[in-house]
């Protein structure tokens, strides 16, 4: 290895490893000279070489990234696209006069960066973030009928068909309470053959203003005869490309995403790119917080004492299983023997059903459209249900192994219960006494906070780890660490913002995106689809 980069380091001068950074950028944020710090991170001299090429090298990682998402921004900012009313209160308000409940302060600010966005006459893209139960779904709403009342059509795309359907009908039973209500439609990929063509030609004569569906939006039939406004709910579920075929349905439509994962925002910048972002940072009024509870195997009997106890009180309970099923290599509750168990337990007091993913997606619907009206007590389930679906009647979620989750994960589960004012109980069923799982546990047991428990996981699992994302190629810096190096990050966004304001000249610019561009096109392509 050693004689090879030896062997390369005589074709470094004939590279093109110039410095393309102004040099008060370089002065100003103490940086080495660009080919210096390519030769030192591979033959240092000493440790402050080292340290001197790798704080140079993440600089580089960190700006021509931002830069280039700068660019990529500043590129949608001079497309000029329609118009959607903002400044319309009457429209405003008669949306919000049938709501069944007040906005929080935290909702309205986020509507109305949102509907400022609409009305700029520039292409919005923007991310709406918040924690589970905060209320985002009703925000995209309001922002549909905005686009309705405007004269355009709207389109929300969730993952799952439980979820479209879910949306369907709290979109209607809102909308509904207007005077003159605008035409909801679904699109899912169980429809017959009959009810997608008819959902079609509904689309493109544009008799139904908003459309609520799954991947099955996303297929050449579905044509919108006059687009302006695209929402994608739980938008980590779907790829770039998905999202940017559905946009292009029209012409320069707004895009809104919605995101119920808590991210730091260093990530959250990285992750979305180009997206303005926008972060519901309250619950609705009237939530109870959770009360948590971390237990061991000797407690097993209280909790299912206290399932029953809400059973009796007509709620609901789920039951979160690692496993489909038994292991021999992997010590862990599996659903379909804890099933069984929880079915014989309770026999005479409740129906129990049982939910993973390796069931066809007609059964899982079935499962959770009985659920979602009640017919089903006690919901055993793979981590199947961990996002989106809303059954306010559900009060108390136990998980088993819970050491076994990451601690998003674990924060997205205990969000399918407190959606409503019942108070609700969260069980962490602990099976190890790791050092590490009994910490991890605490800080779940011990916060409700999505934002927190993110940051905590992320120090916690790392890179490797957190959201898959490392995994996916999402995350894909040369020398930069995202989680160990924000302060490099913090001095590369300060660098992007004094090279705006700066007056370069025009080789000078030209030369710096060049090379970002460069870059761009070699690493992110994705991100400027």
């Amino acid at each position: 290895m050693e004689k090879l980069v030896k062997s390369a380091f005589e074709y470094i001068p004939k590279m093109d490893f110039k410095e393309y950074l102004p040099q008060p950028i370089v002065k100003r944020f103490s940086l080495e000279d660009r080919e210096v710090a390519i030769k030192n991170i591979h033959n240092p001299m000493n440790r402050e070489s080292l340290f001197a090429a790798k704080k140079r090298l993440s600089f580089d990682d960190f700006f021509r990234f931002l830069y280039g998402m700068r660019l990529l921004k500043d590129k949608r900012l001079r497309v000029k696209t329609k118009n959607i009313v903002a400044n319309d209160k009457e429209t405003l308000n008669e949306i919000k006069s049938v709501l069944p409940f007040t906005l929080t302060d935290s909702q309205d600010n986020v509507i109305e960066e949102i509907l400022h966005d609409m009305s700029s006459g520039t292409v919005t893209n923007r991310l709406i973030q918040g924690d589970v139960g905060s209320g985002k779904t009703v925000v995209a709403l309001i922002c549909l009928y905005m686009a309705v009342r405007s004269g355009f059509q709207g389109v929300v795309m969730v993952p799952t068909e439980v979820l479209a359907k879910q949306h369907f009908k709290s979109m209607c039973d809102i909308l509904n309470k207007l005077d003159n209500p605008p035409k909801v439609g679904i699109l899912t990929g169980s429809m017959t053959k009959k009810e997608h063509l008819l959902t079609y030609e509904k689309i493109e004569s544009g008799e139904l203003d908003i459309v609520i569906g799954t991947h099955a939006l996303l297929v050449e039939n579905v044509k919108f005869k006059n687009l302006g406004l695209v929402v994608t709910d739980e938008q980590h579920r779907f790829g770039v490309r998905q999202r940017s075929t559905l946009s292009d349905k029209g012409e320069d439509v707004h895009v809104i995403v919605m995101s119920a994962t808590p991210i730091p925002r260093t990530l959250a910048i990285i992750l979305y790119g180009d997206l303005d972002i926008s972060t519901i940072e309250s619950k609705p009024v009237g939530r109870l917080p959770i009360k948590n509870a971390v237990i061991t195997e000797n407690d097993r009997e209280k909790a299912y004492k206290h399932i029953l106890l809400e059973i009796k009180k007509g709620h609901q309970a789920y039951i979160i299983c690692p496993m489909v099923e038994e292991s021999e290599n992997i010590e862990a509750e599996n659903v379909l023997d804890y099933g069984k168990k929880i079915a014989d337990k309770f026999s005479q007091n409740c129906k129990v059903e049982v939910l993973h993913g390796r069931m066809h997606q007609k059964e899982k619907d079935d499962i959770m459209s009985r659920y979602v009206n009640k017919e089903t007590d006690i919901l055993v389930s793979t981590t199947v249900i961990e996002v989106g679906v809303d059954v306010p009647n559900a009060t108390v979620i136990m998980i088993e192994n819970a050491e076994r989750f990451g601690l998003a994960t674990l924060h997205q589960l205990r969000g399918r219960v407190g959606r409503s004012g019942l108070q609700s109980y969260a069980i962490f069923v602990r099976t190890s006494n790791s050092k590490l799982a009994k910490q991890r546990l605490e800080i779940i047991g011990n916060s409700n906070d999505g934002f927190y428990i993110a940051s905590k996981d992320l120090v916690l699992r790392g890179p490797g780890e957190l959201f898959g994302l490392a995994q996916s190629g999402e995350l894909d810096f040369g020398v930069a660490d995202i989680y160990n190096d924000n302060d490099i990050f913090e001095m590369a966004k300060e660098a992007v913002n004094v090279i705006q304001c700066d007056n370069m000249g025009d080789d000078e610019k030209d030369k710096l995106e060049r090379e970002i561009n460069s870059y761009m096109d070699l690493h992110y392509k994705k991100l400027a689809l």
